[in-house]
């Protein structure tokens, strides 16, 4: 996964666009043939998969029916009679419940063929977000949760790690405020909203281009020519990544991407610019409503590094431990440039295009030819078979079952040791028409123990677009869309894995730094010539797979000028956390100001500002870009530390599950981390590991 955060949402998903909402018309071609098949019964799943629209309404109905009726009777708990039965187990126990039976109602509108149950599903998923939202925020439940606190009643660390949560739960929600601050806080909040889709509606709307000669375009490839709309003997280049980022990478006049990179930098205007500062402020209003003295310090709060304070110390250390390698890359490339156009004069334009030539010089990879090796089928029978043997685990396809898509595969997972079933997971993962259209995991219930003594398993759906077979040919996936499946399964490991008593602390419910880290380490495999090569074979002969040379050089490739990416990316990122910890910042003066300093010299490019069009600061992430750094630094020191030089060692394997993977959210993420390592961790292993193959 994906990175993706948009944590008042219900459903669980994991992957790098996940708050991208699907909606379109869709056929009925495929309902009737899964209709048909017959129910069979998963111990321990109960939910049902495949819901008609008039079933999910119904079914929100009842959620919605017995959450009101479980939160008033804990609200009625006279306060001097708190105990843990009858003021916190009700609530573990209607999230135990109800979520395999939100999840029920939410994943159709990402998989149905069906356009009315996809618009039921949306509809649920509203009513539901709204429902939930007001749960959170009912004082009468929270006093009796608080009054539970100060009672000093004994219970285990899990158990108190919940309440602990749900308390914060609350007066994240403005539970604690007095009925007018209450009201304030909605006001803000519906503001915040309302500035969000202005912010993404002036980068959507922004419908300018360029008319360029092919001499102005010299370098571009035929292809990417043909394919732009011709005008008065010129072409038409839109202002979107799709034109932009091929131009800055092959384009060989330097005013041309000067002027395209430019343009490109204006997309949102002086209004976005606006808006951002105006969201910033009313975050911070918001904050200090709820007893915050920053917004950073409220978003940061529930996460790993706690305070801002923490973030800007790793960001700054960051960027000073890159600068060496980062100065010794800017170095080649103004050389390059100088062989080129005679002009070491070096701007934000030139960086795509001297990387890309500067990797062809040292990379002798042909990425058309290596998708060759990478045939659908393959490469997720190769990844399965790896996820068994390092993990001790066993996956069984069970057949016959009622599934939403015909081309749907069941399988159930097993401990391979002590033969205990572990949960279930879902593939879907071929493109038709109206599915989700990015790769995510879905969980649909999570593991936990019931007030009743049964056990619920955790079960998940991987989703895809993969290409299918056509006409007897193999279908093959490009080399970065085998990273993100490879990630996205992490994530259904992850899950599976989880073996926390409480619904509340399953391995896709995690606060966001830690449920990237193993995904992120795991994607370490698919840059490894012994397990790469157990996911890929020629497509006309399976038995050559691809070799090593080429796999040295996909890791190259990765690791080129990591340095400079990297400083691009924390620049980004102290932008973020400086004006959402800080109030009444100029944020375009705040850039130009830091952007030397980071880039090494290099000024920010005259005309453009990156606050109009950097939606992750406006919308899902502000105040947590970092989150991804942070999650990726973690990942290179357990795979450094623990994997690196046995790849494949089940052991290793099989500790990392039971000791990192099995806890979920029950236990704090740090300590996790730290224990596991036997130490606290350290930014050297990710430096080293990105820096390495660099030059």
């Amino acid at each position: 996964m994906s990175p993706r955060r948009k944590e008042k949402r219900v459903v669980a998903v994991a992957g790098a666009a996940a708050l991208v909402a699907v909606g379109l018309n869709l056929a009925f071609s495929a309902v009737a043939a899964h209709r048909r098949r017959k129910r069979q019964e998963l111990p321990g799943f109960t939910a049902q998969v495949n819901l008609s629209a008039t079933e999910i309404n119904r079914l929100a109905d009842r959620i919605i029916a017995k959450s009101k009726e479980t939160y008033d009777a804990v609200a009625a708990v006279p306060l001097d009679k708190v105990s843990f039965a009858n003021a916190i187990a009700p609530l573990a126990e209607l999230d135990a419940q109800q979520f395999p039976l939100v999840q029920a109602c939410l994943l159709p509108r990402m998989v149905s063929p069906s356009a009315d149950v996809c618009r039921a599903s949306a509809e649920a998923e509203k009513r539901l977000d709204s429902h939930f939202l007001l749960c959170r925020q009912r004082e009468d439940v929270y006093r009796v949760v608080k009054a539970f606190t100060e009672r000093g009643e004994r219970i285990g660390p899990e158990a108190t790690r919940f309440v602990q949560c749900l308390v914060r739960e609350f007066e994240r929600n403005g539970a604690k405020l007095t009925q007018t601050k209450r009201k304030e806080m909605e006001k803000l909040r519906s503001h915040i909203n309302d500035l969000n889709l202005k912010y993404i509606q002036n980068v959507s709307d922004f419908t300018k281009f360029l008319v360029l000669s092919e001499e102005e375009l010299a370098g571009m490839p035929l292809e990417f020519l043909k394919d732009l709309e011709e005008t008065d003997g010129k072409r038409k280049v839109l202002l979107t990544s799709y034109h932009v980022t091929p131009i800055l990478e092959h384009c060989k006049v330097g005013s041309t991407r000067k002027l395209v990179a430019v343009a490109y930098g204006q997309k949102g205007g002086k209004q976005n610019v606006a808006i951002l500062e105006k969201l910033v402020q009313i975050r911070h209003r918001l904050a200090r409503l709820l007893g915050y003295p920053s917004y950073s310090d409220f978003a940061i709060e529930p996460r790993m590094p706690m305070t801002s304070r923490k973030v800007l110390e790793f960001l700054e250390e960051m960027s000073e431990q890159l600068s060496d390698i980062a100065n010794r890359e800017l170095g080649l490339l103004k050389d390059l440039k100088m062989k080129e156009e005679g002009d070491a004069q070096f701007g934000m334009e030139d960086l795509l295009y001297y990387m890309k030539r500067a990797e062809q010089h040292k990379v002798d990879l042909d990425i058309g030819e290596i998708k060759r090796y990478f045939p659908v089928q393959l490469v997720i029978s190769g990844m399965l078979k790896m996820f068994q043997d390092l993990f001790a685990l066993r996956f069984e396809e069970i057949k016959d079952v009622e599934v939403w898509h015909d081309t749907v595969r069941l399988f159930s997972v097993w401990d391979a040791s002590s033969s205990d079933h572990m949960g279930y997971f879902f593939l879907d993962i071929f493109s038709r028409e109206g599915k989700y259209g990015h790769t995510c995991v879905v969980a649909l219930q999570n593991g936990c123990m019931c007030s009743n003594g049964t056990h619920k398993v955790p079960v998940a759906v991987l989703l895809s677009q993969c290409p299918k077979e056509f006409g007897g040919n193999s279908a093959l996936l490009r080399f970065p869309e085998v990273v993100r499946i490879f990630h996205e399964f992490s994530h259904v490991v992850h899950h599976i894995s989880n073996r926390a008593t409480f619904s509340r602390f399953s391995g896709l419910r995690l606060e966001g730094d830690f449920a990237e880290i193993p995904s992120l380490l795991l994607e370490n495999w698919c840059y490894e010539s012994v397990s790469l090569k157990m996911m890929s074979g020629f497509h006309q002969d399976i038995t050559k797979s691809v070799t090593s040379e080429a796999c040295q050089s996909l890791k190259i490739r990765r690791d080129m000028f990591a340095g400079l990416k990297l400083k691009q990316e924390i620049l980004l990122c102290l932008v973020d956390q400086i004006i959402h910890t800080s109030e009444d910042v100029d944020i375009d003066d705040l850039i130009k100001d830091l952007h030397p300093k980071v880039m090494l010299g290099i000024p920010l490019l005259e005309g453009t500002s990156p606050a109009s069009c950097f939606p992750r600061i406006a919308v899902g992430y502000d105040a947590v870009c970092y989150s991804y750094i942070w999650s990726e630094v973690f990942a290179a020191d357990l795979f450094a530390t623990k994997f690196k030089d046995d790849l494949l060692n089940q052991h290793a394997g099989l500790r990392f599950r039971n000791k990192v993977l099995a806890p979920g959210g029950s236990k704090d993420p740090l300590e996790i981390i730290t224990d596991y390592l036997g130490r606290e961790p350290s930014l050297q292993p990710f430096i080293h590991s990105r820096t390495r193959n660099t030059l």
